[in-house]
């Protein structure tokens, strides 16, 4: 069998594993696909990456899009986030480019960064109620052109986070958006971190695939169970406590880190 020609069934169960988690929490989807596929099926840490980045570019597309219709999105922060993560994930790209990314050194390196990525995503899911109080707490007020430049900065920390792991759009952006603008309500700034990883997650995807680390026979297996495991957790996420759903989800991020520090 020719598996550039069919859909790879354990790479689909995964997607679907995955997708479900996604659904369940809103978070999870580069923090477990790239370090789960590096771990349970041995992929090259660069082709992990590259890989997820264009699957979650497609699987936030949708969101996005949803989230457009509710107008639950905020376009000027969104491009304010581009305006720093686009030009760093080119810079980043590029840095990548001048070594070959499929050596052992590049697969070590990405392998650190994943695993900082996955323990300070981990963090942040379990404090995540204490970070609120303590914005909450100290509050203070930005000038409208700190608040813009901070927002930049952002985006430019998440472009190479991105680039290098596929980790931290999600739960590290919601983070830093909630300390900048605590105003806003939680479901715009959470829509506004779903649109902003599509241009992030798409330009960093497509310099992967420029550089040869993007395997289509496991990108298009991924999605197909993604689709249907993103409605599964959907369906259920109203029935399961969020706590319990953000502590299992942060306690697997840390034990997937501890296994990839071995």
């Amino acid at each position: 069998m020719d598996m550039h020609n069919f859909i790879a069934l354990p790479y689909a169960a995964l997607g679907l594993l995955v997708g479900s988690l996604v659904g369940l929490t809103g978070v999870g989807g580069g923090s477990l696909m790239t370090p789960l596929l590096i771990l349970l099926f041995g992929v090259h840490p660069v082709t992990a990456v590259g890989t997820d980045l264009l699957f979650a570019a497609a699987t936030k597309s949708v969101g996005t899009f949803v989230n457009g219709l509710k107008h639950t999105v905020e376009w000027r922060i969104v491009g304010l986030l581009a305006a720093g993560s686009l030009p760093a994930t080119a810079l980043t790209l590029l840095v990548v480019s001048k070594i070959d990314p499929q050596n052992a050194v590049a697969g070590s390196v990405i392998r650190m960064v994943l695993i900082v990525a996955l323990l300070l995503t981990a963090a942040t899911l379990l404090a995540r109620k204490q970070v609120l109080r303590l914005i909450e707490a100290r509050q203070v007020a930005l000038s409208e052109r700190r608040t813009a430049v901070l927002t930049v900065v952002t985006g430019a920390i998440l472009g190479v986070l991105v680039s290098l792991t596929s980790v931290g759009a999600g739960a590290l952006g919601i983070i830093a958006l909630l300390v900048l603008y605590p105003k806003f309500p939680l479901v715009t700034l959470i829509g506004s971190d779903i649109a902003h990883a599509v241009p992030l997650t798409l330009l960093a995807g497509f310099g992967h695939w420029m550089l040869g680390s993007v395997d289509w026979i496991l990108l298009r297996s991924l999605l197909t169970g993604s689709l249907p495991g993103i409605l599964i957790g959907c369906y259920v996420a109203p029935h399961v406590p969020d706590r319990w759903l953000r502590a299992i989800l942060a306690l697997t991020l840390t034990a997937v880190a501890a296994q990839m520090a071995r």
